[in-house]
This record gives C-alpha cells, sequence and structure tokens, in this order.
C-alpha cells in the first residue's frame, strides 16, 4: 500500500465540521422523534438523543438557549427539534445543537393558534377601546371551569377570603378534550344572562394540547360577544391562550383572577373608617369654624346693639323733627312778612282805597272801565261806582278839556 499524506484525528474531525458547517441544509433543520436518554446537567445544558423506528440522533440543548423550550423534557416524549447539525470535535461525532424544542403535536397546534391569533387580531377582537372595565364592587361572580380541582378550589378560597358575602356561581365545564369548548361557551353564554357582575372562565396549567380549549374560536366568539366583562384565567402566567386576548381581563393564574373579580372587604372597610374619620374631622372642623364666627357675630352684634342703634336713631328723627319745625316756622313767619308787605303794597293800588279819597269808578254799560272820554259817546249809558254806592248816569254831551 503506497502511503498518501497522514492526518491527524483533530485534522479529520476539524475538517468533517467544516464540511458540515459549509452545509446549509444542516445549518437549519427539523427533527421529529422520541426522547431518550435525556439528562439535565447541573450546568444547566440538556443532553439527550431523538430515534425513530431505525436511527438515533445525539442532541444537546445548551442553558443560553432553554428560552426555546417551554415545557419539563422526558423519556419517550414525541418531540420536533429545531436547530443545527454540527461535529463536536473532541468525540468525533455529529450531533444536533438544539435551539426549539416543541411537543410534536404542539407544533401543528401552535401554527394552528398564530394563524388564528392574526385572524382575530385583524378583526379587531383584541382592541383595547372594546373591553368592558371590571367593576369595583362585584356582587355576584360567575365562574366557568371544572367543578374538580385545584383551579377552582383556589378560586374559592381566594373569593371568600377576600369578601366573605360575594356569591359565586359555577358552570361546571369542561376544560381540556373533546366537546371542551363547547362546553365553555354554553357556560359563558348561560352566565351572562343570569345577570352577574363578572364572569371568570379557566383552568389549571397543562401543555398546549391540554388548554386548546381556550384557543378555539368559537370560544374566542363567546368572549367578544359577551356583555358581561370576562376574566381569562387559562394556566400559568407564561401560559397564552386566544382566550386570554379577547378577554376584558387576563389573569395570570386562576387565584390572580379572583383576585381582580372579587374587592377585598377589610381594604373597602378600612377606606370607609378613612373616610368616615375625614368626614368626622372635617365636621368638628366646620363646628369649631362656624362657633368661631357666631362668637364674632355675637361680639359684632353687642358693640352694634340694634336697641342703641334705635335710640340713636330716635334721637337723630327727634332732632330733624325739632329742625323741621324750626324751618316751618321760620317759613310761616318769612311768609307772613311778605304777605304783608304784598298787603300794603295791595292795599296801596287798591280802588276802594282809591274812593275813599274821594274818587269814583266809572263802568260803561257794556262792561269796560272809562277812563277817557274817546270810551264815551252821547247817550251811553254808565255806572259811577262811589265809596258809599252806585249811581246810574247818561251821557248828555261829551267835552274834551280843551273845549273844542
Amino acid at each position: 500500500m503506497n502511503r498518501g499524506k497522514v492526518y491527524s484525528v483533530s485534522s479529520v474531525n476539524q475538517y468533517i465540521k467544516n464540511m458540515f458547517s459549509n452545509e446549509y441544509a444542516l445549518s437549519v433543520v427539523f427533527v421529529k422523534g422520541e426522547i431518550s436518554n435525556c439528562k439535565y446537567h447541573s450546568s444547566g445544558h440538556i443532553y439527550f438523543s431523538i430515534k425513530d423506528e431505525a436511527s438515533q440522533l445525539t442532541c444537546v440543548m445548551f442553558r443560553g438557549d432553554r428560552g426555546g423550550l417551554d415545557f419539563r423534557m422526558e423519556n419517550g416524549q414525541e418531540v420536533i427539534v429545531g436547530g443545527s447539525i454540527s461535529v463536536y470535535e473532541r468525540d468525533g461525532k455529529y450531533q444536533l445543537y438544539a435551539k426549539k424544542i416543541v411537543l410534536a403535536g404542539d407544533g401543528i397546534l401552535s401554527e394552528r393558534y398564530e394563524q388564528l391569533k392574526k385572524k382575530l387580531q385583524e378583526a379587531g377582537y383584541f382592541d383595547e377601546e372594546r373591553k368592558l372595565p371590571l367593576p369595583a364592587y362585584a356582587k355576584t361572580v360567575g365562574i366557568v371551569t371544572a367543578e374538580t380541582g385545584a383551579a377552582i378550589q383556589d378560586m374559592i378560597n381566594i373569593a371568600t377570603r377576600r369578601n366573605p358575602y360575594v356569591q359565586l356561581i359555577l358552570y361546571p365545564a369542561k376544560v381540556q378534550g373533546e366537546g371542551a369548548a363547547e362546553t365553555i361557551v354554553k357556560g359563558i353564554e348561560a352566565l351572562d344572562k343570569t345577570g352577574v357582575d363578572v364572569i371568570i372562565i379557566g383552568r389549571g396549567g397543562g401543555s398546549m394540547e391540554d388548554l386548546w380549549a381556550f384557543n378555539e374560536e368559537i370560544v374566542a366568539d363567546a368572549v367578544f360577544c359577551c356583555r358581561t366583562p370576562v376574566i381569562s384565567a387559562v394556566g400559568h402566567e407564561t401560559d397564552y391562550t386566544i382566550a386570554d386576548f379577547v378577554a376584558d381581563r387576563r389573569a395570570a393564574t386562576p387565584a390572580e383572577a379572583a383576585e381582580l373579580a372579587v374587592c377585598d372587604v377589610r381594604l373597602v372597610m378600612e377606606r370607609i373608617s378613612n373616610h368616615k374619620d375625614r368626614l368626622f374631622r372635617a365636621f368638628f372642623q366646620k363646628m369649631e369654624d362656624m362657633q368661631e364666627r357666631l362668637e364674632y357675630i355675637e361680639e359684632r352684634l353687642r358693640f352694634l346693639n340694634p336697641q342703641n342703634q334705635l335710640m340713636q336713631k330716635r334721637q337723630y328723627l327727634t332732632d330733624m323733627e325739632e329742625r323741621l319745625l324750626g324751618y316751618m316756622e321760620q317759613a310761616v313767619k318769612d311768609k307772613k312778612y311778605a304777605f304783608s308787605l304784598l298787603a300794603g303794597r295791595l292795599d296801596a293800588m287798591s280802588p276802594l282805597r282809591r274812593l275813599a279819597g274821594g274818587y269814583a269808578f266809572i263802568e260803561h254799560r257794556d262792561g269796560f272801565m272809562i277812563d277817557s272820554i274817546e270810551a264815551v259817546s252821547e247817550g251811553d249809558s254808565f255806572t259811577v261806582t262811589m265809596r258809599d254806592g252806585f249811581i246810574e248816569a247818561q251821557a248828555l254831551k261829551v267835552i274834551p278839556r280843551d273845549g273844542k
């Protein structure tokens, strides 16, 4: 045998690794198989194999990639592993470096989940503006869940502890398996008609397949059309279902749903007590303020006594009366004096006074006074008024003073 170039083991393994690395088809692969030899290492890495009827493939998921795993792996589970295939140089073995692992059934369900989620989101089922507010003080709470199990017990315990007076109405429903979605829908519709204040739908944790009833479109439609606020509490904190997105409020767990739906009576009573204390303090403060104002007004009344004010007004009225009488008396005196002056002047101008001095008053028969011969014609009749009587006379002849 002719011996050619001799390679080291490391070189061969390195060469083969480069071949794998340069092969694009091996950089992103999804392999379906059954888990075997599964081991969770103290370092956080997971070592396992997947197999089918004919072959087996070694796999590893490093601690930093475990975000792509949402369940605990066990031997015998049927899974789909996504990742890349490369060579581990030290052992010269090729293996699948896992980035994402889902249960085989969950892979199909995940695709359906994403398709329905996109459809409902585009239809407006998840819009915040259509969501109803939760009542602050619910008196009746409807619950759609299995009548046995930890979920209903947690909700009953939390609700009755927070408010012993709240009324819980359970609609027992299948939450898993065939026909589960239909019973959940019936429960939502029945409780909506009874007029409860809020409805809780939910169950405990499980795989995607276990929770699938809450991912059905008919359940989403029932929640969307419900006139009563709905709280979705399905699975654990990391589990999200379609019902969670459509519901008016999502609770991470059934226990949290009970806390959201039922007010804590102790806190309410504490708030009432605080408001009562504030009201009493405000009342007594107001009373003190009114008392101080009353004392102030009383003091002013004592200072401004109405009786004193009345006496002062009476004295003022008396003074005004005296002044008015004085003004009136003076005015009368002034008027009397003025009258006497006018009477004297009038008396001096009186025809009677003239008559008393020997004068006479001649009045024509037509009623006018005769003060000139021009007002008289021969034959006119006239009356001569004397001091002591009247003379009826007639003009025989009118003679001017100059005799002409």
